[in-house]
């Protein structure tokens, strides 16, 4: 079972990451595509889940995407990664609460490498470190297709946070990376992409296809940049 790898260099919209998505649910759905892993950053963009509730928008001046995947309202921007992900569990396990279990250890064991100790909130979903949310999760499901993925705070502006009330949770701060461990910060999406295809793996009927384990093995091979 293959995954396409891309890594997009230059800031993404979300309107045209949405676009992308959801072609490729449609093309997997039809047998045309392999499931997706896609790490990209978005210019400056708050996104609003099904779920939202509007008294969560604290500046009005803000434009406000809705969107169609699970959760509240939550800030994209330079400095953080979004790790988008179409996943067909129709050839898996039909499990969504292993999936985002899947995508809770890929951010925690990604925080390690950065000396950083995360842990999930069954009540509140996302990464915490101290009390502190640093990475959001959001996905939809569409006859067994899974989509979105979650988005990690790296080194974004904390600040632009203060215009809403991130996922809802009022009296809940925001961390990155940076703001927990001033250090130099490398090989993100490298380290995101190991770590993701390996969890992934554990989920699949079959065993890593030969495609799959030369992604392991050399990270990039199959990347794609646009």
């Amino acid at each position: 079972m293959s995954i396409e790898i891309k890594h997009s260099k230059r800031r993404i919209s979300y309107k045209n990451a949405m676009k992308f998505l959801n072609q490729r649910v449609a093309q997997i759905k039809e047998n045309k595509k392999p499931e997706l892993l896609w790490i990209l950053e978005h210019p400056t963009t708050y996104t609003a889940g099904i779920r939202h509730n509007k008294n969560d928008i604290l500046d009005h001046s803000i434009k406000v995407i809705e969107t169609n995947r699970g959760g509240k309202i939550t800030l994209h921007g330079p400095g953080q990664k979004i790790v988008y992900l179409v996943i067909d569990l129709n050839k898996r396990k039909k499990d969504i609460r292993k999936l985002v279990t899947i995508i809770e250890n890929s951010i925690i064991e990604f925080l390690k490498i950065y000396k950083i100790f995360g842990k999930p909130d069954r009540k509140n979903i996302g990464i915490w470190v101290k009390g502190k949310k640093i990475a959001a999760i959001g996905l939809k499901i569409s006859k067994w297709i899974a989509f979105h993925g979650c988005s990690i705070n790296i080194k974004n502006n904390l600040d632009h946070y203060l215009k809403i009330i991130p996922c809802g949770l009022d009296n809940k701060k925001v961390t990155s990376i940076l703001n927990e461990n001033n250090s130099k910060i490398i090989n993100v999406e490298n380290n995101l992409t190991k770590i993701f295809i390996k969890n992934l793996s554990t989920n699949c009927k079959t065993n890593l296809s030969y495609l799959d384990q030369l992604i392991l093995d050399r990270f990039l091979i199959y990347s794609r940049f646009i």
